[in-house]
Order: structure tokens, then C-alpha cells, then sequence
């Protein structure tokens, strides 16, 4: 099961997968040929959407976006948030290969709990623009199901999120995780601009969007850091939701078993008071906030 940054875990349903490692080999003596035509294999099917590596997923209620939700966790992400709580999900072959096929029959299986309870699918990650054409392919058949779609992102690879995979959305989790440059590559290594201007995509096209935002003292609960936060989401015309997460530590054992080297081993949670305080400056700015 995956950790999420605010330490819940919703209701599950007993059906899950967790992907176990499956890495192919090459060349090896007297099978090199059908390695490697594997390897062709999965190099297209990649390109193509037909193939994608996969962390894990889960029939979740109450987390992801509205209603029952199968929600997908894809691997490989560009950011490495030192709070990141998934660090498996970094590389995109720590997960497994999974066919478009699998995942859309899945959905089949269960369109009658989507609809009876407003729910859907919500891509996840990691990062799931690491793998667009997948990615397209998940939601375009969704869609034609008549299912409710969902993306969480951190909006780094907003650029690639084409008219097609755009026109496929209900739904954006745009995690903000900081609110200037300097501190947004403190906390993440990469730059704040792409995901601004993926939110004001998003709100352009008509899309609802949900921020989130994670508390973690010391590095994002300071006064300015939130008011400009909260100021780009009151930005977005579309932001129905905003979600503040506090900080936990059920993702250092991940960073150990992985020999990462993990810089927030001495931050405690935040205070239910600062928590608190942080969602009244979203409030403040006529976010509904939670």
C-alpha cells in the first residue's frame, strides 16, 4: 500500500496489485536474440501507450478525487522532493510492465461501484507524464466507458499533457509544493514555473482542479511561503479544493531500504495548531479548504 503524505489510507478494497521489480536482461549467451527482440518489444510499447511501467494500484474510497476510485500509480518522476514518501517510484523500471489492456479491463470490472458512488480513475505516480502516451491511452478508454477521470501531478511535465489527454480530464490534483523558485528547488530540485503554468492551463480549459499542499516544518509552513501559495491557487479559476497535508515520517523506512539519503530524519510532524493555521490563509483567500 502506498504511504500518503498526510499518514491516511482511506478504505480499501481487498483487490490490489503491488508491482514487483521486473527488469529485462540483454544479451545473455544463447538468448540474446529473444532478449532483445523483448526489449525492442517494450521499447515500442511504450512509445506507443501500450505498455507502462507500474508502481501499483488500488480500489481506494475517499482519497484521489471523488467517490471509489481505482487509482494508478505509475513509475518515474522528475522531482525528488525530500519529503517524497514513494521514493520507489523515482526510476521507471523499480516497477513492473503492465498492459494497457489489463488496466482497462480492470476498469470494467468495476464501472457499477464508479457510478454508484461518483467515482473513477485517478492516474498517479510518481510522476504520470513520465509515460504520456500511456498515460492518453488510460483515460481516452476510460472516457469511452463513461468513467470519471482524474490525474494528480506536480504539473513538472505540464507540457506534455496534449488537447487529447486535456479534453480526457475531470479532474487535477496539482500538488504546489512550494511558493517561490528558490524554495520550490530546495524542496523538489526542479523549477516552480512549469507547474504554475500547467494550473493556469488547466483553469483555461474549463478543468476542475484540486491544490495540495504539504506542511512540513521548517521548509514550507512559514507565513510567506503559504501566502504565495495560496495566492496562485485563488488564481486559478477552476481550484474547488484545496487539501493541506502535515508532514509524516511513514515513508523514511522506503529512503533506508533504498540506501537514500533522507534530510528530514529529524523534522516532526507539524503542530495540529500550525496545520491549522495554514488553512485558514487558504481560507482567507476564499478557498474552500480542508
Amino acid at each position: 500500500m502506498l504511504r500518503r503524505v498526510d499518514g491516511s489510507t482511506g478504505e480499501y478494497a481487498p483487490e490490489r496489485c503491488d508491482a514487483t521489480p521486473r527488469l529485462l536482461g540483454r544479451g545473455t549467451a544463447g538468448l540474446g536474440l529473444v532478449e532483445d527482440a523483448a526489449h525492442t518489444d517494450e521499447v515500442r510499447g511504450i512509445r506507443e501507450g501500450r505498455l507502462a511501467w507500474l508502481h501499483s494500484w488500488e480500489l481506494v474510497t475517499s482519497m484521489d478525487g471523488p467517490g471509489s476510485r481505482m487509482t494508478v500509480f505509475l513509475n518515474g518522476c522528475p522531482l525528488r522532493c525530500l519529503y517524497c514518501h514513494n521514493p520507489d517510484t523515482w526510476q521507471s523500471r523499480q516497477g513492473r510492465l503492465v498492459g494497457l489492456d489489463e488496466l482497462v479491463g480492470r476498469l470494467r470490472r468495476y464501472r457499477k461501484v464508479f457510478a454508484a458512488t461518483g467515482g473513477g480513475l485517478t492516474v498517479s505516480g510518481g510522476e504520470p507524464m513520465m509515460q504520456p502516451a500511456f498515460v492518453q491511452n488510460l483515460l481516452r478508454a476510460a472516457k469511452e466507458l463513461g468513467i470519471h477521470t482524474a490525474m494528480d501531478t506536480s504539473g513538472a511535465l505540464g507540457r506534455k499533457v496534449n488537447r487529447q489527454i486535456m479534453s480526457d480530464l475531470d479532474l487535477v490534483l496539482l500538488d504546489i509544493k512550494a511558493g517561490d523558485e528558490d524554495r520550490y528547488r530546495a524542496v523538489t530540485g526542479g523549477e516552480l514555473a512549469p507547474t504554475l503554468e500547467f494550473g493556469r492551463r488547466v483553469a483555461e480549459a474549463g478543468k476542475e482542479i484540486w491544490v495540495r499542499f504539504v506542511v512540513v516544518p521548517g521548509l514550507t509552513d512559514d507565513v510567506a511561503q503559504v501566502e504565495l501559495v495560496a495566492a496562485h491557487a485563488a488564481s486559478l479559476s477552476t481550484v474547488s479544493r484545496v487539501e493541506v497535508l502535515p508532514f509524516h515520517q511513514m515513508g523514511r523506512d522506503k529512503w533506508d531500504s533504498l540506501g537514500l539519503d533522507y534530510r528530514l530524519a529529524e523534522t516532526s510532524p507539524p503542530e495540529p495548531a500550525v496545520v491549522e493555521r495554514v488553512r485558514e490563509q487558504f481560507r482567507a483567500h476564499g478557498l474552500t479548504t480542508y
